[in-house]
This record gives structure tokens, sequence and C-alpha cells, in this order.
């Protein structure tokens, strides 16, 4: 008997390393072959006429961001091109001109090194950085913009959190505390490193003043691939950590999507290969893609806590808080042991974390993954717990 190939599993188009069950694409993504050779091709051009090549890549980027735009829903205007979150919330979190007496409101399921800008900065300029306690498990969107409203004070200036927490991997529902916040006059800063790619996105529905995403992730671009979105309200209070030939180039103008991705020299292959992953998402059904890879996590969560006998912090018989990423409880244990072994004696990667006192294991699906790779994880998991 044939056995058909499911047309959503893309295994064949990843160089991953076929004797692992990689079950961690949440940690740095994986890149497909398509657009890893078209990535090749452009930095084989930037080495034939570099100086032609880095010379022309400005104009081309500006084509880059308007396909981008497109996908994100908004315009090519509202966004400008990053190395990744990180470096695209510095950007923010050092222009906000916050001072002694502001608080900006977040949770306690923030990324670490976003949290770390925050305290940095709020150790610098004397304002206050609140890490709002989110116990779990969560019930309804409404309920938890209801709980997060809870930290406001007169003195909140500002609301940061993430749309896709990495902790947790629940989806915050980003739209409701925007327009939450908007309506109290606070600005909304959002983390969106895990999103694109993962989720539909519509920016400016969404209503965020500034919203940062990865496209190394979840949207098959190569590494050191994000974006940087700001309302046209809000652009003019973005300040560049570099100055360079971007500022005010030409005379008198002052857009941040040229100064805030302009840096000097620097390979712009990646950035120039967006269309390229977005292409390649098109092509191969990405929302079929997504479904599939959603049914295999929503079995593999059941199966962990049925494992464990523990309840997760998302209630299993609804979808709406995860995607292709979702956590499970583990019983207390050394993770970094439990992390070693998995990778080492079973050749399975997936991250094995800590947050408010829960242990837990953080299980990643992607386009490349098969029920085999979920199987390995259970099978070593119940040898070692």
């Amino acid at each position: 008997m044939t056995v058909m190939q499911d047309p959503c599993c893309l295994a064949d188009y990843y160089l991953l390393d076929p004797s692992f069950a990689m079950l961690n694409n949440g940690s740095c993504g994986a890149v497909p072959r398509p657009v890893f050779e078209s990535y090749l091709r452009l930095q084989r051009e930037l080495e034939f006429h570099p100086d032609t090549f880095i010379a022309g890549a400005l104009e081309r980027k500006k084509e880059v961001r308007a396909v981008l735009a497109e996908y994100l829903g908004t315009v090519a205007d509202n966004i400008a091109l990053v190395t990744n979150v990180t470096a695209g919330l510095n950007f923010v979190i050092r222009s906000l001109g916050l001072q002694e007496g502001d608080e900006v409101l977040s949770t306690n399921q923030e990324y670490g090194s976003i949290n770390r800008a925050w305290v940095f900065m709020a150790a610098k300029r004397g304002f206050k950085y609140v890490n709002h306690p989110f116990p779990g498990p969560v019930t309804t969107p409404e309920d938890l913009v209801e709980a997060f409203w809870r930290g406001v004070t007169p003195r909140t200036k500002v609301i940061a959190f993430s749309h896709i927490t990495a902790p947790t991997a629940l989806i915050f529902p980003a739209e409701l505390i925007c327009r939450r916040a908007r309506e109290a006059g606070i600005l909304s800063v959002v983390d969106g490193a895990h999103a694109p790619g993962q989720i539909p996105l519509a920016l400016d529905r969404i209503g965020a003043d500034f919203y940062a995403g990865n496209l190394h992730k979840w949207a098959s671009a190569p590494k050191g691939t994000a974006f940087l979105y700001a309302r046209p309200e809000v652009q003019g209070l973005i300040e560049p950590l570099v100055v360079n030939w971007g500022w005010k180039d030409p005379p008198g103008a002052s857009h941040f999507s040229t100064y805030l991705q302009e840096l000097g020299t620097r390979d712009p292959s990646r950035f120039l290969v967006i269309p390229e992953a977005l292409k390649f998402m098109k092509e191969h059904n990405w929302d079929g893609v997504g479904a599939r890879c959603h049914r295999m996590l929503g079995q593999a969560q059941k199966r962990i806590c049925e494992l464990t006998g523990l309840g997760p912090l998302n209630p299993l018989d609804e979808d709406r808080w995860y995607s292709q990423m979702a956590t499970a409880p583990l019983p207390a244990v050394d993770l970094g042991k439990l992390h070693r072994r998995l990778y080492d004696e079973y050749k399975v990667d997936v991250v094995m974390t800590g947050w408010n006192g829960r242990h837990l294991t953080r299980v990643s699906i992607q386009a490349y993954n098969t029920p085999n790779d979920v199987d390995r994880l259970l099978e070593a998991l119940k040898a070692l717990l």
C-alpha cells in the first residue's frame, strides 16, 4: 500500500539535522532551502560588485518594505527593517523620554533581554517598571485584559507586553489591550517576536503605537531579519541609537525607517531575501501548514499533561490561546539536566523553562515537524521523568 505524504509537511525543504526531533523553532527558527539558496545568491552578488550592490540596496529595501508591509497589514512608511526585536524595541525604550514619576506597566511573562532593557532605562531615568503578575491559568481574553488593567495607575505612561509570550507561549489579546490603552492616552509597546508567520497580523488594526516582530523565527527568513512598526503619529518620538547617513538624508528629511535601518556598511542580503520568504509561505499554503502544526501541537500538549497529570496554563479545548508553540507543565525536576539528557541521549531539542515557580516545557511545531517528533519527545519524557 502506498503511504500518502502530508502535503503540508515540508521537512524536505529544510537543512536541519534529520537525526534530531527539532521541537524548538521558537528560539531561532529555520530557513527553507529555496530561501537559503536565494540568500546565498545575493551574498555572491554582493561579493562580485560590493560597492554597486550596497549602493543599490537602499532602493531595494524600499521595495522589500512595501512587500512586507502588505503582508503585515500596514504601509511601507510605517515599518523599518531591523536585525531583531531586541534591537527594535531598544530604539523605542531609549527614545520615549520617560522620567521620574512615570510608570511602565508590563507583565511577568516578558522576554529576558526586553525586561533588561526596561530595567536598565528605569534605573537610568528614574521611572518605575512594573512586571504585573499573571498566575494563570487563563480564562477569557476579556478577563486577561481586566487582570492586566488592575496594574494601571494615574502614573502609567506606557503599557508593554508580548503578543505571544516567550516563557508560556500564550497569545495575548493585543488588539483589546492596545485599544484600551489608546482610549486611556497610554502608549502601547508590543513585543511580537513570535507572531509573524505563526498568526495572522494586521498591524494597523491591532493599533499598537509600536510593534516589533522577528521574521527569522516563524516567517522563514534568514537570521537577523525583523521589523519595527510605528504609527505615523508617534514616529517622531523615535531617535536613532547610531547616528548615520540615514539621518536627515536628504537634508531636512527625518524618517524613522531610514535612520533606523541604514547603519553603515553591512551585508543587506538577509533583508533583500524577505520577499522570497513570504513567497515561499504563500506558495506552500502557510495557512494549511499552520493548521496542521496547530493540531499536532494540541495533541502534544494533551499527551504531556496526561503523562504528568498536571493541567496547562491554557484550556485544552480552546485553540485561541496558542498557535504553533505551547507549554505543558512538568513536575519539579532539574530542568537543565532534563534538557541535556533529552538532547544528548534522545536527540530531542525542546525548551525547558522555569516560570513563576512552575516547571514547563515549551514545544514548537513548524512546517518540518512530523508526528514522529512528538512521539520521540513523549517516549523520552516518559523514560526520564
